[in-house]
């Protein structure tokens, strides 16, 4: 039986962007459940955009995403091999050498001498088409025919060191011993161009599955032109999408596992995946979704990892603050990024790490004319509470603690729970927003609550 071999070939003339990770997902997938092997193409034959920055910006992408292959070859070091190739059809007659005019010149305005003339002039190499029918078959769409007589003798490269795309692709796929062509189906048209090719050449066929468009949200197809643009992999990884997250999400734009299950390491997908399950129609990007995975992920790391991944604390035998590992389960519950859990360690989360600073006005806004003075009556019955508490006591604990006192102001004292729990929770964390008073009570420990909570009677304590 022939080993597997399908390709990743992107071409660094700009960002790694979801498409192209798809399909490299898609094609890594195929290989590594079969058995088989990926080649790492570099299709750098467009001088004038690609370059090396993009290529290893493309290669770290797909490595961050867990993606391997066993060789690599880079378009622009297999000149000799195209050459020989070309040289190797106009010698049996399959191809041709053609002198005209270059494409990008028009002879609408006067010369000024023959050389001018003659530069407009080019030697480009054309196919000899048969012109016949061509069927082939797709793997995900089935038996797909074309009338090949309209494409003509159709160009195969600029000069006999200047090949095209499609006979580049060819020439690298039949060296490779590619088996399956697993590429987006925009390419579709391509394919007939390259059958005539691989045919001239004495190439084998190999399988070919045309993938689904990634959508936008209006179903048009994703382009620079959409809503949103087009995600590119440094952009989300700067986002702080996990790896894991990504591909996840990825292999389900387009496949389906064949049941209700949404998660899947990328282990698992080189166990399921298989090109029957890919989809025909189309399949929209829904970065509400993408969070929603991302979200689930983060909620699968343990606390420490998590802070590995936050860059907060790196892998090593160092002891981890207990408020800091008490603090990861607030960011799970509530970011859906990991920078959205930076920003909340900044933010609404710092009030666990330093010592508030509240102010009188804050600490009695809640206080109804009926009900003067309630703000510190309430902390300084809340204040025996917590003095009583174990030092790791959890959040269900305080909140039955401290709860009673807010369900009597509110049925007894008309103040209502807000003129208990809101200076409590301003007197903790000295922020309009925070986390619930339980929580930071259960996270900072009782010890430090009742400093905090001290000091807050101090301020009110210059009410009189």
């Amino acid at each position: 039986m022939t080993e597997v071999v399908t390709r990743i070939p992107p071409s660094p003339t700009g960002h790694l962007h979801i498409g192209t990770a798809r399909t490299a997902l898609f094609n890594y997938l195929f290989a590594r459940h079969a058995g088989g092997s990926i080649v790492f193409r570099s299709e750098n034959t467009d001088r004038a955009r690609s370059t090396q920055e993009f290529e290893d910006e493309i290669i770290d992408g797909l490595r961050w995403l867990g993606l391997s292959w066993d060789s690599f070859s880079r378009q622009s070091e297999r000149g000799p091999r195209y050459r020989e190739l070309l040289e190797k059809l106009i010698g049996e007659g399959k191809a041709y050498k053609s002198d005209e005019t270059k494409r990008s010149e028009t002879l609408d305005r006067p010369r000024k001498n023959l050389d001018e003339v003659m530069n407009l002039r080019a030697e480009v190499i054309r196919l000899k088409n048969p012109g016949r029918t061509v069927t082939f078959h797709d793997e995900i769409r089935g038996d797909i025919t074309f009338d090949t007589t309209e494409l003509g003798d159709f160009v195969i490269a600029r000069a006999i060191d200047d090949p095209l795309y499609h006979f580049a692709v060819v020439a690298d796929d039949m060296d490779a011993h590619v088996t399956h062509v697993i590429r987006g189906e925009d390419h579709i048209s391509n394919t007939p161009r390259q059958i005539l090719i691989q045919e001239a050449l004495g190439a084998p066929r190999p399988a070919y599955a045309h993938l689904p468009l990634i959508l936008d949200e209006k179903r048009a197809k994703l382009s620079k032109r959409s809503p949103s643009g087009v995600p590119e992999i440094p952009q989300l990884r700067e986002e702080g999408i996990l790896p894991e997250a990504l591909v996840n999400y990825l292999a389900l734009l387009g496949w389906n596992p064949g049941s209700d299950r949404e998660d899947f390491s990328l282990a698992e997908l080189v166990d399921e995946f298989t090109l029957n399950g890919v989809q025909k129609s189309g399949a929209v990007w829904d970065r509400t979704k993408l969070l929603s995975v991302n979200q689930r992920w983060m909620r699968k790391l343990s606390e420490k990892d998590l802070l590995f991944a936050l860059g907060i604390v790196h892998v090593g035998n160092q002891a981890i603050p207990a408020k800091l590992l008490k603090t990861m389960p607030l960011l799970k519950e509530r970011a859906s990024t990991l920078a959205e859990a930076k920003q909340m360690l900044e933010g609404e989360l710092q009030c666990l790490f330093s010592t508030p600073r509240p102010a009188l006005d804050t600490l009695i806004a809640k206080e109804l004319p009926s009900r003067p003075g309630i703000a510190r009556e309430s902390l300084s019955a809340i204040l025996k509470l917590v003095q009583g508490l174990p030092e790791d006591v959890s959040v269900e604990t305080v909140k039955d603690s401290v709860m009673p006192l807010a369900d009597a102001e509110e049925t007894e004292g008309k103040g209502g729970r807000g003129a208990v729990l809101w200076p409590l929770r301003y007197a903790l964390s000295g922020q309009e927003r925070s986390p619930d008073p339980f929580t930071i009570i259960s996270v900072i420990g009782p010890a430090d609550a009742a400093m905090r909570i001290e000091q807050a009677l101090k301020i009110l304590g210059k009410e009189d």
